[in-house]
């Protein structure tokens, strides 16, 4: 087996695969779908490049987190180049977790408003998710398991060498 198609195989049969994924997926997709489309009181592509570069980050960082959250999340739920997106869905939230200042609050999320700001533990459970799927790739009912029988059954034809 390839590297290729080690990084499109799964458990076809994993059904806690496919709901690590689908969770990741829709627990991210709404904040994707803020940054990129300025849905749910979102600023929109735009409007998110231009908050995250008035902090001091670079516009290609920026867009990088809105394409993690957005194009990431849709690939997660579909199971397309899955561990992939959840790579970049990780790397995203840890940046976050360290950017955002949510270290300083502590662990919990701030439910009752007694605290300065959130905890980390949204963030764990996000990153503990993207890990999980990519350690183990998408599980059943996703599209990685089409490209990986594709690339199992497809026939290498050999290279012809020379003037004929």
């Amino acid at each position: 087996m390839n590297y290729i198609q080690r990084f499109f195989s799964t458990d076809t049969t994993s059904w806690s695969l496919l709901i690590a994924r689908l969770t990741l997926g829709a627990v991210i997709l709404p904040h994707g779908m803020q940054k990129a489309l300025g849905l749910f009181g979102g600023y929109g592509f735009e409007g998110t490049v231009t908050g995250f570069t008035s902090m001091g980050m670079p516009a290609l960082l920026a867009v990088m987190v809105i394409l993690a959250e957005f194009v990431g999340a849709l690939g997660a739920i579909l199971g397309f180049f899955t561990r992939f997106m959840a790579f970049s869905i990780t790397l995203t939230m840890t940046g976050a977790m360290f950017i955002s200042g949510s270290l300083k609050n502590g662990f919990f999320m701030n439910w009752f408003g007694n605290q300065a700001g959130d905890g980390i533990e949204y963030y764990l459970l996000v990153i503990g998710l993207g890990l999980a799927v990519m350690l183990g790739g998408a599980g059943r009912y996703g599209l990685d398991n089409l490209v990986s029988l594709i690339l199992a059954t497809r026939r290498v034809q050999p290279v012809k060498m020379g003037l004929s």
